[in-house]
């Protein structure tokens, strides 16, 4: 492919696309836990404070997935079923950004994964039709799931309408008003969508008493969701978008295929980027590089990326704390901002949640992973940037990897140093308009999460017995 280098009237051709074949869809997902170099502590029951067994985990989830949460080999096999799925849309595009880089004029190599190829438009689907699958071979009847921006919700009602199961989506409020079409879109696949906090379920109203006009969290929808689903009387199940250690392997396709990819560019990252909210976009895309790290066989910096808003891993602190607002949820050792966190209203909704899978908390705390938190114009700046190079619109939780993709590569233009830079391009953004539009109109601002309400939301920390924990 020709690319014209800007200004000098010349054309170079460099190599932008690295195809693989339907053959080369990994066969098994990759799981962390065989090479974490330090254990992720036990997860606790939510009123005991001991760890959970699978009697805990037998209302929520079949059997396969409670498997795949407890598993410790290194690879997963992935049913064909599966991946006849995957073959809609896998494998994904891996692209270098020459445009890019030649508006940057920077030395660096800009390569990203195109995860908004898939029919739902993000990396979602990849987990979703696993549990969708699961479910229906276990003969649940319906399922149940919250959703942030939207992104999870919509790759779930899709799978759930693929394997002809009933979906009930506990959107948050905030997004539920900001991104109208994602609603639409779930309504479209058969899910019957709520505003999160809702009267329905004894987590919503207790929420509502408080605070009428209260935007919802990830936290909150979990509460709703596994409310509803205790009360159903085993009819229903839940659907994880994030956090849990199934979830997190299920995505790892990603960063298989894109080891394989940088292997066709003739090319290894010195930089490995992607957003992290709840840890799915970034355990699936960084995890096969981390492993080439914790096994000698590279040594790239892996940066997971979060809002200045919502900051997880950068504020937060490293401790046991309820997954969910109500308290419903287990109790897991993680960066968190306390399960009382509520959210600024910004739009990178899938990155709203007080806290962050075990895994990856683990390497942060390790020195495995660093974390960067970015402030909300920065993030669409790069958008908006990236955009008019590379022709796609991200979603705004896929433009924090932008951002410090974009850092990077000017921090080598100005040190005069070549580098490799992979980023995981999780979502397109086409139903975040009316966020592009604010933006266009002056309308965002940033929003920093004050100190004092961190340490507000740390004080109702639990504290688990010395055996626990």
């Amino acid at each position: 492919m020709a690319a014209r280098a800007q200004g000098t009237g010349r054309s170079e051709h460099v190599r932008t696309q690295f195809p693989l074949d339907e053959s080369q869809i990994p066969r098994a997902w990759y799981n962390i836990k065989a090479d974490l170099p330090v254990a992720t502590p036990p997860v606790l029951h939510p009123q005991t404070l001991q760890p959970i067994t699978d009697e805990f985990l037998e209302p929520l989830f079949p059997p396969g997935l409670i498997a795949h949460e407890n598993a410790i080999d290194r690879y997963v096999e992935i049913p064909e079923p599966i991946r006849d799925v995957y073959r809609l849309w896998r494998p994904t595009p891996m692209l270098r950004a020459v445009r890019l880089e030649r508006r940057l004029d920077t030395p660096a190599h800009i390569y990203y994964k195109y995860e908004g190829a898939s029919p739902a438009g993000s990396h979602k689907l990849n987990a979703a039709v696993v549990q969708a699958f699961f479910n229906k071979q276990a003969g649940t009847q319906a399922l149940v799931t919250g959703t942030g921006a939207g992104q999870w919700g919509t790759a779930m009602a899709m799978a759930c309408s693929f394997f002809d199961l009933p979906l009930e989506v506990f959107m948050v409020k905030v997004s539920h008003a900001q991104k109208p079409y994602r609603r639409i879109a779930m309504e479209h696949f058969g899910a019957q969508v709520h505003a999160s906090p809702t009267p329905s379920t004894r987590a919503g109203r207790a929420v509502l008493e408080r605070s009428p006009g209260h935007p919802g969290s990830l936290g909150l929808t979990l509460s709703e969701t596994l409310e509803t689903v205790h009360a159903s009387g085993g009819r229903k199940k839940y659907a994880a978008g994030s956090g849990l250690a199934h979830v997190l392997m299920h995505q790892t396709i990603i960063g298989q295929e894109a080891l394989l990819q940088m292997e066709l560019a003739g090319e290894y990252p010195d930089l490995v980027i992607a957003c992290a909210g709840g840890g799915s976009n970034f355990g699936g895309f960084a995890f096969p590089f981390v492993q080439r790290n914790l096994t000698g066989a590279a040594n790239a910096k892996i940066i997971a990326v979060e809002p200045a808003a919502c900051p997880t891993m950068t504020r937060g602190t490293y401790a046991f704390d309820w997954a969910d607002v109500a308290g419903d949820a287990p109790v897991v050792k993680m960066y968190t901002l306390g399960h009382t966190f509520v959210p600024a209203e910004i739009h990178a909704g899938g990155l709203r949640y007080h806290g962050m899978a075990a895994s990856v908390s683990a390497l942060v705390a390790h020195g495995d992973v660093e974390a960067r938190a970015v402030n909300q114009l920065d993030t669409f700046s790069a958008a908006v940037q990236f955009s008019q190079a590379e022709g796609i619109i991200p979603a705004p939780e896929s433009a924090h990897a932008i951002r410090v993709a974009i850092d990077e590569a000017l921090r080598c233009k100005e040190l005069g140093q070549k580098k490799v830079i992979a980023f995981n391009l999780s979502g397109h953004g086409h139903f975040d308009m009316a966020a592009y539009q604010a933006y266009q109109r002056g309308e965002l601002h940033d929003q920093a999460y004050p100190a004092e309400r961190v340490r507000d939301a740390l004080a109702s920390l639990p504290q688990p017995p010395l055996d626990a924990s």
